[in-house]
């Protein structure tokens, strides 16, 4: 019988794609994927360390994992790259990976399986210069998938220990982009989905000038892809030039996630953020002005170290003025190993916890409000899947729409009424 393996994802879009390159190594391999509660012979968590709560969490499921059949079980990912010493202390945890061990993982387990002695092997990540390329992506979605461009962050943001986990800027060759493009409209999906650590950086590492918006245009060409749509991108990428070019592309989603942060420049000069609230004010009146119907979200961290009342009312103002549509809110976490940690005035967790209800309360605001202009119009849909009586899509602005019809409408495009 083929032994069976699961996985628990944590975190990013980037560890998702990366959990499904360690998928395909098994299913090549003639290993059986399962789900954790199928007793699994071996048990992979892909962990997250952008909190301490994500740090939290990559411990949880680890620890829960082992019974009576002796899973193997392995701890992969950025939480494993930067804590192996807390994790070699957990009995439960068999073998402890880094980030580029992964496309060796099954190497790792035959050694286990004969010695039984627990294995540490995380590599020091900034020693690596080239992107891990991870083969044929096993293709799990059948509407929208993702593509990693890219690895690693050369910002070093003072609250941020994803440099240390996932190493300086590695930018993905374009033709083998360009082939697992091609490959995903093959089989009939619509959409595909930039990702990366840090997206605005791709091609800075190359000879070549070959960057982000270079891509793009490659990726529009490509027929039977309908939908491009990007990951979290770096406010400063978005240049005159560059909208100038993405308005000329006809696949391109009207959403863009800005990663902001913070409203008041004192704060973001603490944050060691690359912008000011002044040329952010100025990158979203760009996109407004040149995109139709283009739809805003953001990050935004509360509770950072010395963020005064009036620095945050100053963030709190700020948003009210762009509007976003969404806002994902983040209290300020903690992280050994980072400027921020060693900052004075930390803030205390129930200010954090209060500022960060009064940003969600607003973030609810704007998208009921922003969703109202679109009562009555007809939007465009792709399908992705049915959840009870209704099928769910998204629109290209990323709108959460819910249809209900008894036909099969998984992968489809289709106009609907918005209400």
């Amino acid at each position: 019988m083929a032994k069976k393996v699961a996985f628990l994802t944590l975190g990013c879009k980037t560890n998702q794609y990366e959990t499904n390159g360690m998928m395909q190594q098994f299913l090549d391999a003639g290993y059986e994927i399962c789900n954790a509660d199928e007793e699994p012979d071996i048990y992979i968590v892909n962990t997250c360390t952008v909190t301490n709560i994500a740090d939290r969490k990559s411990r949880q499921s680890l620890r829960k994992v082992k019974n009576k059949k002796d899973t193997i079980v392995i701890a992969v990912g950025c939480y494993a790259q930067v804590a192996k010493d807390t994790l070699q202390n957990m009995p439960e945890i068999d073998i402890i990976l880094g980030n580029k061990e992964k496309k060796n993982i099954i190497k790792y387990i035959e050694d286990y399986e004969i010695s039984r002695n627990k294995i540490v092997d995380v590599a020091n990540i900034n020693m690596q210069q080239d992107f891990d390329e991870y083969g044929c992506i096993t293709y799990t979605e059948k509407a929208r998938t993702t593509i990693k461009i890219q690895d690693g962050c050369n910002n070093f943001c003072s609250y941020c220990l994803i440099p240390y986990a996932r190493g300086r800027v590695r930018s993905r060759n374009k033709e083998n982009i360009l082939e697992e493009a091609r490959k995903i409209a093959n089989k009939g999906i619509k959409e595909i989905v930039l990702t990366g650590i840090h997206i605005a950086s791709y091609g800075k590492d190359f000879n070549e000038e070959y960057e982000l918006v270079d891509l793009l245009e490659d990726l529009n060409k490509i027929e039977g892809i309908e939908r491009i749509r990007l990951g979290s991108l770096e406010p400063t990428i978005i240049t005159e030039e560059f909208v100038e070019r993405l308005t000329k592309l006809d696949k391109i989603c009207n959403h863009f996630h800005l990663s902001l942060q913070s409203g008041c420049d004192e704060t973001l000069k603490r944050m060691n953020r690359k912008y000011t609230t002044k040329e952010f004010r100025e990158v979203v009146k760009r996109l407004r002005d040149n995109i139709k119907d283009v739809n805003l979200t953001t990050d935004i961290i509360v509770g950072f170290p010395g963020e005064t009342e009036e620095e945050f009312n100053t963030t709190y103002e700020f948003l009210k003025e762009i509007k976003f549509y969404k806002m994902h809110i983040f209290k300020y976490s903690k992280r050994d190993g980072t400027i921020a940690a060693t900052m004075p005035n930390q803030i205390d967790g129930n200010i954090a916890e209060q500022r960060s209800k009064k940003l969600i309360e607003l973030s609810e605001r704007n998208q009921k409000e922003y969703e109202k202009k679109y009562a009555g119009k007809e939007v465009e849909v792709l399908f992705e899947e049915k959840q009870g009586e209704y099928w769910v899509g998204h629109t290209t602005n990323y709108m959460l729409v819910k249809y209900k019809s008894n036909q099969n409408l998984e992968n489809k495009i289709l106009s609907c009424t918005f209400k």
